[in-house]
């Protein structure tokens, strides 16, 4: 689950990656095969760390029901505010938990380090693979192997101020273009279309997958890291524009300066993932009743295309004694109603499963936006998400050396694209300190 950082990316970034190198000292490789994954004999006692809200209460209802598979329960900060490192302790000194929350682009750095288990052969885990969304199968099925559940995603939608575009007659934008264009009479009313994160390039990110930008990809002959494709510096030169021509406000988001400019209507849009709906609703409460959703702004008219931001796996950790039981507890957790409903409404997380976008609670109307059933949107646009995006083994440090550059080119030193390029050169030099073969 990937809800909002309300850190700086870059005083996060360390974690993962300063301490990656604690657990290499085992196959630098990830195709390593799947190995037999037997049930234990008698009862087993798993342990597993997440930070979701009330995952006490999910877990209770396993325990309950499955007795000779019992789960104790670790809660900590977000990966990147400290479980990562945790995990990567861990692992290095034989202790690790049996399973682990691991965000879609954390994965592959865990995968690198040797840091999970591949639990192909476990159970009912290949097999559960038509159970979900296939673009969120993709992020865990890396390398031949599988290395995590899915457990949610976040395609993304535009959450906008129905009542203001109405009241000034300005269209909702479909395309880009018309984005822009709406910018403009925005702005001559005195208010910002959208703020541009200068810290958080997970949108970023979104932005490119939906363009189908493709940072990384993972080849025989090593890591090739692309942050300056065409599709990538598209999106880079369209913000740069709405950014030097003003359109666009520029704080800090997930502070109160960012809440304030939507409390106080100031700012009109936002692109966000399907849990963005929670961060308006808690950073902008005066405003309730008078916000919509709808498929985001398309590159080309008439396009159906979306691109996700954030989401996590629950996975195995390298070590555990009892990778089968792990793996059936995390398919549990992951697919069946009884969780599913729970860690909705525990968390308000949006499941990867396909059956799962249709939980009753998914499909209300919410007030907060005018009793639109907003979640049929976001369902439509899990369908829209492409499903080859790649994330590369340190991308902590990249969306570090990335978010450096965007700070600078929002003061007017350098642009965005100049920021991926440096953040291109910055990773291959990572990737190369850390003996990962890059493609040249």
């Amino acid at each position: 689950m990937q809800h909002p950082r309300k850190k700086a990316v870059a005083a996060l970034a360390l974690s993962a990656f300063l301490l990656a190198g604690c657990a290499a000292g085992g196959d630098q490789g990830s195709d390593a095969a799947a190995g037999d994954c037997a049930p234990a004999d008698g009862q087993v006692t798993l342990e597993f760390t997440s930070w979701i809200p009330g995952i006490e209460d999910v877990v209770k209802i396993w325990n309950d029901e499955n007795p000779d598979i019992q789960v104790k329960v670790q809660t900590g900060p977000n990966g990147n505010s400290g479980t990562y490192q945790n995990f990567f302790n861990q692992i290095a000194a034989g202790n690790a938990p049996d399973l682990g929350q691991i965000e879609y682009d954390a994965l592959p750095n865990f995968l690198v380090q040797d840091g999970v288990e591949n639990i192909a052969n476990c159970g009912d885990v290949s097999s559960a693979k038509d159970q979900f969304v296939g673009w969120a199968w993709s992020q865990v099925a890396l390398d031949g192997g599988v290395y995590g559940i899915p457990q949610d995603i976040g395609p993304m939608g535009l959450f906008y101020r129905s009542d203001l575009f109405e009241a000034n007659n300005i269209p909702v934008p479909t395309t880009w273009d018309e984005y822009k264009d709406a910018a403009k009479k925005i702005r001559a009313l005195g208010g910002y279309i959208t703020n541009f994160s200068q810290s958080d390039i997970n949108q970023f990110a979104g932005f490119v997958w939906q363009a189908g930008g493709q940072w990384f990809d993972n080849g025989s002959d090593g890591w090739k890291v692309s942050l300056t494709d065409d599709a990538s510096t598209k999106v880079a030169d369209y913000w740069q524009d709405l950014i030097k021509e003003d359109l666009v406000s520029t704080y800090p988001a997930w502070t109160d300066e960012w809440n304030n400019a939507y409390n106080s209507s100031q700012v009109w849009t936002w692109n966000s993932a399907v849990w963005g709906a929670n961060s308006i609703s808690s950073g902008a409460p005066d405003t309730s009743g008078k916000w919509s959703v709808a498929q985001m702004p398309q590159w080309k008219s008439g396009d159906a295309v979306s691109g996700n931001w954030g989401g996590s796996s629950i996975a195995v950790l390298k070590g555990s004694k009892h990778p089968y039981e792990a793996s059936k507890f995390a398919l549990w957790l992951n697919t069946s109603d009884e969780a599913l409903t729970a860690l909705n409404k525990a968390a308000n997380i949006y499941p990867a499963t396909t059956e799962g976008l249709k939980l009753p609670s998914l499909a209300e109307g919410v007030d907060f936006y005018g009793g639109q059933k907003i979640y049929d949107v976001f369902a439509q646009a899990a369908t829209e998400v492409t499903p080859d995006f790649v994330w590369g083994p340190t991308m902590t440090q990249t969306y570090a050396d990335v978010s450096d550059g965007f700070k600078a080119a929002v003061s007017g030193s350098g642009t965005l694209a100049d920021a991926l390029q440096k953040g291109q050169d910055a990773t291959i030099k990572t990737l190369e300190s850390q003996s990962i073969p890059v493609q040249k």
